[in-house]
């Protein structure tokens, strides 16, 4: 709190203040006081005035500073109110119980709501692994079915299957810490496991599949990054052009190692690419071929995000689109 601050909060007090001792100067100087009593009088009177306004100041602003510390140094800043020293005033006194009482009530909202969603999570969780049974159960049926028929079923079901999966890692992308286990693992063996997941996808999009440099070592959670690939295969089958093909190169970068994971479909409007990564942003490509959600890259980021995993994207409309995952150094990792 600044001098200024205090002044304009106490303008009209200090204005009435000013305002009463003028009245009694003037009625003493018509009363016959002599002057210079009057005038040791207004400057006593002013000393006081000034005195006590100081005093308030200051003992308001070290009061704040208090305060202020108190909530700088506590990790949960939401139990300020059980950690503050006694109040010094009545007044204070009340303001800090109505204030205790409103954040404890906030505190119960927020646990019930906390209570709510970990439900909602645990079904989701359970529902995706039990839907897998019947997807299986279907993919088995599809093999006694004529080919064209097969064909398009089957088609359907991976759809069905990248749908489950986003909700599953939606759902996990809540608590991501729970579900995470940072190590090192072989770039080559995530591209491959990404690549089987998807092989129905990409063989009935016609999309093939080369490979440069993978033959190193990086430090992320092998479940999640064959997500982030697997959610770049399927946006690049969806988003082809004729001949589709996707390339994944690695280099090293330093102590880091950038995969680059590059297609040559219709790529992105360049107005477009700022939004690709926001919450349900399908973009003109979306809306125009169908079946895109706007989750899977909002996906990828939030996952990116927890695990110190760079992630870039460019393209050119009719070129295609090269998406940049740096991963990180273990020294770099705030997680290991």
């Amino acid at each position: 709190m600044t001098l200024r601050e205090f002044l304009s909060d106490r303008l009209g007090r200090i204005a009435l203040q000013l305002i009463v001792i003028g009245l009694a100067v003037l009625f003493l100087l018509a009363t016959g006081t002599q002057s210079g009593i009057l005038v040791i009088l207004l400057l006593v009177l002013l000393l006081v005035f000034v005195s006590v306004h100081v005093f308030e100041f200051f003992q308001q602003r070290t009061r704040l500073l208090e305060l202020e510390n108190i909530l700088e140094g506590l990790d949960r800043k939401y139990l300020f109110m059980e950690c503050v020293p006694p109040p010094k005033s009545l007044y204070e006194r009340r303001l800090f119980d109505l204030t205790r009482r409103a954040g404890r009530a906030m505190t119960g909202a927020v646990s019930d709501a906390q209570a709510t969603q970990r439900e909602y999570r645990e079904y989701v969780e359970r529902w995706v692994h039990e839907i897998k049974a019947p997807i299986t159960a279907s993919r088995l049926i599809c093999r006694d079915l004529d080919g064209e028929t097969r064909r398009k079923l089957m088609a359907e079901l991976v759809q069905i299957e990248a749908h489950v999966e986003r909700a599953l890692f939606y759902a996990r992308a809540k608590n991501p810490e729970q579900d995470c286990l940072l190590r090192q693992v072989d770039l080559g063996r995530i591209a491959a496991q990404a690549i089987e997941n998807h092989r129905s996808l990409l063989i009935q999009s016609g999309v093939r599949i080369e490979t440069e440099g993978l033959d190193c070592t990086v430090y992320t959670d092998q479940k999640w990054a064959v997500f982030i690939l697997g959610q770049l295969f399927q946006n690049a089958a969806r988003y082809r052009g004729t001949k589709p093909v996707i390339t994944l190169s690695a280099k090293p970068l330093g102590k880091q190692i950038q995969l680059a994971v590059q297609d040559n479909g219709i790529g992105i409007p360049a107005h477009e690419l700022p939004r690709v990564f926001d919450r349900g942003f399908t973009g003109s490509n979306g809306r125009s071929r169908g079946g895109s959600t706007g989750m899977g890259l909002y996906l990828c980021k939030k996952l990116a995000s927890f695990l110190d995993l760079g992630l870039y994207i460019a393209s050119q409309e009719e070129k295609g689109t090269t998406v940049i995952l740096t991963f990180p150094a273990k020294e770099n990792l705030t997680k290991l």
